[in-house]
């Protein structure tokens, strides 16, 4: 076993969905240098966001605290930079820290990024950045990188380890802007020789699900637009062909631009093994949450659904950690920060919520495996993707959801506030989730007991029931309640 602090480097995409990952059982894609990570480490089975939005999650990532105690709920609520973060405890600690990448947490005096002793993030087209010749900001002022942003983030990610000296370990995040919307490649879209397969949900005629559900702008045959695909759809084609027809487009983007993520994986990997660090360094893929490639017809995120809750995460540190690995308990983005603080052997914050995982990959775990994982949707919004707030509980086999309908809605967009809903599922029976079993009389008991130990977690974490749907007396009672901002600080 090494006695050596490792080196931490956490690669993070976004909206990189676990199916399109060979070592999730792809088969729309293949990620060879990705996968190897997996080969070569630990395979997380059950990794999930607790609120599927980009900044929020990569909020909580940083944090290890949930949406409402670190302030970042939406994609317009930018986030508190001198909040406690993994990474300021890693730079108190000796480390010495980079990011180099998407932020997307917001710009300017105290949203920048704070703990870090390099930082050079994204800040063209509203924070997500361009593919093409990126737009960056540093502690220099702006300036324009010419290139393809997914080999430009690596190329300043190695520049910035080929320029430290000394022996002190280093923390590094190299987060890429793919591959999100709108899809561009780095050498154009390529035809494939054959039809990317459709999942088995395209069709989903959300017979059972909720109006709340149904009522979102997110399905691939309505709401892909020329610009997202380059291109219209022929002539004479019916709502169904359509419908294929822009998924095949979709797809074909997609995937090469997760290609390319595939490609820059491996030089970092390559970088690490030419200089004898690989060994010794905790390495982290992951993305930000997952996305719908078609499932239920949808693209985007956002829902509590498996497929937009999924977070891909592999991770490798050989000399702690034996390869071939899979961890099939429930974990969460909350999770990373003080598991990454275990390893490297630095106190948490004490503010971090979650459970460390680090136990668990070298044997001598003493925390009790999570019983299930609270989240909450809190943008509600009736412009864009019209998907309602919301939050649940999701164990091993059931999800239970509530659609509160009615929350912190983007600012001038027309908040809409519909009816509350339920929805269960059975995710061992229905792992598809196609059939919403909430009013079944047979999972009556099982629905109450979720609702339980949902307001109990909800409580626990110091989150706020919605007003429309209280816990009955002595359940979720007490500590529960919205953070106020010198809360979220300490």
């Amino acid at each position: 076993m090494s006695a050596k602090r490792p080196n931490v480097v956490m690669i993070l995409t976004d909206d990189h969905a676990a199916h399109s990952i060979g070592a999730f059982g792809s088969v729309v894609n293949r990620t060879p240098r990705i996968d190897e990570i997996a080969h070569r480490g630990v395979l997380f089975k059950n990794c999930f966001a607790t609120n599927a939005l980009c900044s929020p999650s990569r909020a909580s990532i940083l944090t290890g605290t949930y949406s409402h105690i670190n302030g970042v709920t939406t994609l317009v609520t930018p986030i508190d930079a001198g909040q406690p973060t993994f990474v300021s405890q890693l730079k108190a600690a000796g480390y010495r820290t980079a990011i180099i990448g998407k932020w997307h947490m917001g710009s300017g005096p105290g949203h920048d990024p704070e703990g870090f002793d390099y930082w050079d993030v994204l800040v063209g087209a509203e924070g997500q950045g361009e593919y093409w010749d990126p737009l960056f900001r540093s502690a220099g002022g702006e300036r324009v990188v010419v290139g393809y942003a997914t080999d430009v983030i690596t190329d300043l990610s190695l520049g910035w380890l080929e320029s430290l000296d000394g022996e002190d370990p280093w923390c590094v995040l190299i987060y890429h802007k793919a591959p999100h919307r709108p899809w561009e490649p780095k050498k154009g879209s390529r035809p494939r020789s054959e039809a990317i397969p459709l999942p088995a949900t395209f069709d989903d005629d959300y017979a059972t699900r909720s109006a709340s559900a149904r009522r979102a702008a997110m399905r691939l045959a309505e709401n892909l637009t020329c610009e997202d695909l380059k291109s219209d759809p022929p002539d004479g084609l019916s709502y169904e062909e359509t419908g294929v027809w822009k998924y095949q487009r979709f797809m074909e983007d997609y995937l090469d631009c997760v290609d390319s993520v595939d490609e820059n994986v491996g030089r970092v990997i390559d970088w690490l093994q030419g200089r004898g660090l690989f060994d010794d360094t905790l390495l982290m893929y992951a993305s930000d949450q997952g996305f719908f490639l078609g499932d239920h017809g949808w693209f985007d995120k956002r829902f509590m659904y498996e497929e937009s809750l999924r977070m891909p995460l592999v991770l490798s540190y050989p000399s702690r950690v034996a390869p071939g690995q899979v961890h099939d308990g429930i974990v969460t983005n909350v999770d990373w920060a003080q598991s990454i603080l275990e390893a490297a052997g630095v106190a948490r914050h004490d503010r971090m919520q979650g459970r460390s995982f680090w136990g668990d990959l070298t044997g001598n775990s003493m925390a009790e495996p999570a019983a299930g994982m609270y989240y909450r949707y809190w943008e509600h919004d009736d412009r864009f993707h019209k998907a309602p707030a919301h939050y649940g509980y999701r164990t091993d086999r059931f999800k239970l959801i509530y659609y509160y309908n009615d929350g912190l809605g983007l600012p001038g967009t027309g908040a809409f506030t519909y009816p509350p809903e339920w929805e269960l599922y059975d995710l061992e029976l229905d792992p598809a989730e196609l059939e919403n079993i909430y009013d079944r009389p047979e999972y009556a008991t099982v629905r109450e007991e979720l609702k339980e130990a949902m307001w109990r977690e909800q409580a626990r974490l110091l989150d706020t029931p919605h007003v429309s749907q209280p816990p009955p007396e002595g359940i979720g009672s007490g500590p529960g309640h919205t953070a106020t901002a010198g809360e979220r600080l300490r």
